[in-house]
């Protein structure tokens, strides 16, 4: 199964250094969260609860 990897509208362009990527991997393993500059570099697989958490805890965060 080919992931299909979905680019955070909050990346920018090519000088960006904060750009990711998330994609919905096999079903029952959970989502795949890497750098889009550097994809062949792998990917951090959270769990659906593990990604839940993640953007609850970023949306709760103050913005700079």
């Amino acid at each position: 199964m080919k992931i299909q990897w979905r680019k955070s509208s909050h990346s920018g362009g090519v000088n960006d250094q904060h750009c990711v990527e998330l994609g919905r991997l096999v079903p029952g393993v959970g989502i795949g969260v890497r750098d889009s500059k550097d994809p062949d570099a792998g990917h951090l697989t959270l769990s659906v609860a593990q990604f839940a958490d993640l953007v609850e805890q970023i949306t709760r965060r103050p913005c700079r």
